[in-house]
C-alpha cells in the first residue's frame, strides 16, 4: 500500500458496509410493496361503477351542474388511479409531496386562467 493512501480498518469497513446495506434495505422496502390481485379487482370494479355513474349522470338534466358533477366523478376516478395504479398510496412521503406539488401547480395555473377569463371585458371594446 502507498504511503499516501489510507484504508479503513476491517472493523470500520464492515460497519460501513453494514450501514450501506441497511440503507439500501430501507430504500428498497418502499419499492417492494406487492399489491394483491384482489385489490386490483376491487379498484377496477370501482372504476367501472364510477364510469356507470358518469353515464347515468350524463342523462340527468342538471342544467349548469352537469359539468360540475362530471368533473367531480372524473376527479374521484383520477384519484383512485393515481393512488393504486401509480402506487402513490404505498410510496414515500417525497413521492406524495411531488404529486401534491404537481396538483397545486395545476390548480394554480387553472385558477390564473379562470381569473383572466372572468375579468376580460367581453364586448366592451
Amino acid at each position: 500500500m502507498d504511503k499516501g493512501t489510507t484504508r479503513m480498518s476491517e472493523k470500520h469497513e464492515h460497519q460501513h458496509l453494514s450501514q450501506h446495506d441497511q440503507n439500501l434495505h430501507d430504500f428498497h422496502d418502499n419499492l417492494d410493496h406487492i399489491v394483491s390481485p384482489r385489490i386490483y379487482v376491487i379498484v377496477g370494479a370501482t372504476l367501472l361503477v364510477f364510469t356507470g355513474i358518469t353515464v347515468w349522470a350524463s342523462f340527468l338534466e342538471l342544467g349548469v351542474f352537469n359539468p360540475i358533477v362530471a368533473l367531480f366523478i372524473a376527479v374521484v376516478k383520477a384519484t383512485i388511479v393515481v393512488l393504486f395504479f401509480m402506487h402513490v398510496k404505498y410510496s414515500s412521503k417525497l413521492t406524495k409531496l411531488t404529486v401534491g406539488a404537481g396538483l397545486f401547480t395545476f390548480l394554480a395555473l387553472v385558477g390564473m386562467t379562470l381569473a383572466d377569463y372572468f375579468t376580460r371585458a367581453w364586448g366592451r371594446w
